[in-house]
């Protein structure tokens, strides 16, 4: 019986090995993901290059950090820069998550149907992101986006200040993670473009749903 025990703990070990392994490997892979957490200052990211960079050493971490990351965010026109498109940010294509689930193909189908869902749209560690429904629902997804993916005009603030402030002032648009919100309406489906935040310190972000949480994409 001993040898027995002995044998059925060898097995059960060397499983476990394969499946981290496995899911080792499929991390490294990934090209896709949701930060697992915000930087903590709501919606001041230190501009683009402040979430590309977030969005770079959470995939380091991963030891998916080979990959050049940026975060799915536009921006718009303002004081003589022109805007930026999340769309146009984020590479070719395909993308897939943490546990190597293609979520889109290519930028079209990112933009049309694609393969987000709550059970896809995973973090870094591979875990699913809190949607409507969890305590704390997390699924409001910085982006300040049109569906499309392209930037909005210079005449209302939709990227707090171009995701340079945190305060009461401003506002940012977000998407739904989940793809559920308070309706079956397709702004509550949206993955990109579903409401403005209420604010942009991390307290606002909060009260409708969020975390301060991007989407990051590897663009190579």
């Amino acid at each position: 019986m001993p040898i027995a025990r002995a044998n059925t703990a060898s097995t059960a070990i060397a499983l476990l090995a394969i499946i981290s392994s496995s899911a080792f490997a499929q991390q490294k892979d990934m090209s896709f993901f949701i930060t697992s957490a915000g930087p903590g200052k709501g919606a001041d990211l230190g501009g683009l290059d402040g979430a590309d960079k977030y969005c770079q050493t959470l995939a380091q971490a991963a030891d998916a950090g080979a990959k050049t990351w940026h975060a799915y965010l536009s921006t718009q026109a303002a004081g003589g820069t022109t805007a930026v498109n999340a769309r146009d940010r984020i590479g070719k294509g395909p993308w897939q998550n943490a546990r190597g689930v293609v979520i889109a193909k290519d930028v079209a189908e990112l933009h049309g149907e694609n393969n987000l869902t709550k059970q896809t749209a995973l973090n870094e560690k591979g875990d699913v992101v809190n949607g409507r429904g969890d305590n704390p629902n997390m699924h409001d997804i910085l982006t300040g986006t049109q569906p499309d993916g392209t930037a909005f005009g210079p005449d209302a603030d939709k990227t707090c200040g171009n995701w340079t402030k945190d305060g009461s002032e401003g506002s940012a648009i977000v998407g739904h993670s989940d793809r559920i919100g308070l309706n079956d309406s397709a702004p509550m489906k949206s993955w990109n473009s579903s409401h403005p935040s209420r604010g942009c310190s991390q307290s606002g972000l909060i009260s409708t749903g969020g975390a301060g949480l991007l989407y990051c994409f590897a663009i190579n």
